[in-house]
């Protein structure tokens, strides 16, 4: 996803007997995405992975993944999401074929002795508060205020939480990857990416040890609960370039114009139907009567979703941290009466905050609609004098 790691004690080659210095055979498990045509990775087992027993049907906990409950078709409009009203846990708040978008606040006694393995799709979260330990059979990932954490897809994991944490999650249904053209003709991220392979964070390896003896697995949006015979942990080494990571939103290198530039240059990552962008404090353009304010725009293939972690964000008033707007494709977008103007001269601005467009119209949940404030569409309508 990345790049290629090796960690811990791998054989000189894939797919032949490797044994411990007692002489015990180890067991292979060929982590492979699209098939056997995408990315991999080869863990290594003191067990086989392949033993266990499925306890049924499941319903989550309180603090775990929740499947979205979609409303019905509502009037097609700009909607704001107060997602600083969010309830403890994990709320589903809009999704499609492509992604489900959701709100997680999860205080630091939460319960994490069972692991989840999301088979739906890749996760990737972004942390608004808090610190936690992911920890997974690639390793540990140390995760703090403003980093993304990419979990790839039924990865067995388990958060340890030291500080409450909350943030935004979307779920990847159709693969996460970086955009190609950050990447050169071998893969090496170019030197005009807005990253470098040193700005992520990756797994500390820790070697066989006790993991989790209960796994929910999500699939179809329902779940099962089953009980491995031997710990999912149980990992001597790894080697390959799908594994977790961590990327510190601060650690994005944006690009400024002479004249404003449009949202897709903020491009950080990508999924089928969905591409993620990070706005990030930076100088604005720099034209002599640039107007650094967003141009109102009619994108008529794209929704636009942002979710505000901090700043002021130029294009937008009465929007506060953890806040997210969805604007749907069929109405322009675009910034509230009167900051387009006011923005001009402005030099650089301090807003934080991370956003998605997706290609398929994005629906709202019974839960979203719960946290919706319900004037935000008239919001752009100016106030008799």
């Amino acid at each position: 996803m990345i790049d290629r790691m090796q960690l811990g004690e791998v054989p000189p080659k894939p797919h032949i007997a490797f044994r411990s210095s007692s002489g015990d055979l180890r067991h292979e498990e060929c982590f492979t995405r699209v098939g056997f045509d995408g990315e991999f990775s080869i863990l290594y087992h003191e067990r086989p992975p392949t033993a266990d027993r499925t306890i049924g049907p499941a319903e989550p906990g309180p603090f775990e993944r929740k499947a979205p409950k979609f409303a019905p078709e509502e009037p097609l409009k700009r909607r704001l999401v107060r997602g600083e009203s969010a309830p403890p846990g994990w709320t589903p708040i809009c999704g499609n074929a492509d992604v489900v978008v959701s709100l997680f606040e999860l205080p630091a006694d939460a319960p994490s002795e069972a692991g989840l393995a999301n088979g739906d799709g890749d996760d990737l979260l972004y942390v608004t508060s808090g610190r936690a330990t992911l920890e997974t059979p690639f390793g540990d990932l140390d995760v703090e205020e403003g980093d993304y954490v990419l979990v790839p897809r039924s990865v067995v994991h388990r958060w340890r939480i030291s500080e409450r944490l909350s943030g935004i999650a979307f779920e990847l249904r159709g693969g996460f990857h970086v955009p190609a053209q950050f990447r050169n003709p071998v893969g090496q991220l170019r030197m005009d990416a807005p990253y470098t392979h040193r700005d992520f964070k990756r797994p500390a390896f820790r070697g066989p040890r006790p993991g989790p003896r209960e796994i929910l697995v999500k699939k179809g949006d329902r779940f099962v609960r089953r009980e491995p015979v031997e710990s999912p942990f149980d990992v001597v080494g790894w080697d390959g370039t799908v594994w977790p990571f961590a990327f510190p939103i601060l650690a994005y290198q944006a690009k400024t114009g002479l004249v404003h530039l449009p949202p897709t240059i903020h491009s950080t990552f990508a999924a089928r139907g969905v591409l993620v962008c990070s706005f990030v404090p930076r100088v604005t353009d720099f034209h002599p009567q640039a107007i650094p304010c967003p141009y109102p725009h009619s994108s008529v293939d794209c929704d636009e979703l942002i979710y505000y972690v901090r700043g002021n964000f130029t294009s937008r008033r009465g929007v506060g941290p953890r806040a997210v707007s969805i604007h749907p494709a069929g109405i322009p977008h675009g910034p509230h009466p009167g900051a387009y103007e006011a923005s001009i001269g402005s030099k650089s601005t301090d807003e934080l905050a991370v956003m998605i467009d997706t290609f398929l119209p994005l629906h709202v949940t019974e839960q979203g609609l719960a946290l919706e404030h319900s004037g935000y569409h008239d919001s752009w309508v100016p106030k008799a004098p």
